[in-house]
């Protein structure tokens, strides 16, 4: 048996690879109770990666959509309307399988570009990992979600912070910018807080998905269910995943509670909006 701190050392970080942690996984009796903690948690590290990209990158394509949506002309309106609807209307766990279909048929040489002097092949094995696949797939469902979100928001600003703008000469970029994105955000930032701790507890199903970890690289769930297969004990690997997200989840409410009274810190305090979580069982 092992102490805590060696299986600190060879586990915290080997869902990044066999680099950077223990070669081998621990097996059948070997397994300790801090083994189950340091890899579970090391496979975390994807959990965050698939949720912070997803939604960094997310919340600027929400935007424009919601814009899009929201735009009197029908060639903006219509296809932004459509993309909402489609992966609002879908179950994630079908975009997921549906994806990695899609993206199984492209060629395994890659795909020829030709250019005016030369052909340039781009490869795209590797948008069949989980790392890349799946990451789109939540990309894209995000950012559904979102821009739903934030044109609610833009249909509910004041029609008198519009026409005060109107009223000091903003137009164009300027109102956008000193108007209508706060407010908006402002308006959006609870119901946008909810969709978010969502994200976060939609990777875990990045493990039942068609998209494979890469040479173990796994999240939380993948090293929780090898360890209940290894220990035949559920009842320890899968409370430690639970808690962490439980931990993550309470970080998660924190930062989007910080930026929630930042950007409500003009209006008096019966006035600010509260974040309250209200989690969706059913998507």
């Amino acid at each position: 048996m092992r102490t805590c701190a060696e299986s600190f050392q060879g586990l915290i970080l080997r869902s990044m690879g066999r680099q950077h942690g223990d070669a081998l996984l621990p097996r059948g009796m070997e397994i300790t109770f801090c083994d189950q903690v340091f890899l579970i948690g090391s496979g975390l590290i994807w959990n965050l990666y698939f949720a912070v990209l997803a939604l960094a990158f997310g919340f600027f394509l929400a935007t424009g959509l919601a814009l899009a949506k929201a735009s009197p002309r029908a060639w903006l309106r219509k296809p932004a309307g459509g993309f909402i609807f489609l992966f609002r209307g879908s179950p994630l766990f079908i975009q997921f399988f549906f994806a990695y279909e899609a993206l199984s048929l492209l060629p395994r040489t890659g795909v020829d570009i030709p250019l005016l002097v030369t052909t340039i092949t781009l490869e795209t094995q590797w948008l069949t990992r989980a790392w890349a696949g799946a990451l789109i797939v939540l990309f894209f469902n995000t950012a559904a979600y979102s821009a739903e979100i934030f044109h609610g928001a833009l249909k509910a600003i004041p029609r008198g912070d519009l026409e005060a703008a109107d009223a000091y000469g903003l137009t164009g970029l300027a109102r956008f910018r000193r108007v209508i994105w706060p407010t908006m955000l402002r308006l959006a930032w609870p119901s946008y807080t909810n969709e978010a701790i969502f994200l976060f507890h939609a990777t875990a199903l990045v493990y039942f998905s068609a998209f494979p970890a890469w040479q173990q690289m796994g999240d939380a769930l993948y090293y929780a269910r090898y360890f209940a297969d290894q220990t035949f004990n559920p009842f320890v690997a899968y409370p430690i995943a639970a808690a962490y997200f439980v931990l993550l989840t309470l970080v998660l409410i924190g930062v989007f509670g910080y930026i929630n009274r930042r950007l409500n810190r003009h209006l008096p305090r019966a006035a600010r909006a509260r974040i309250r979580f209200r989690p969706q069982y059913i998507r």
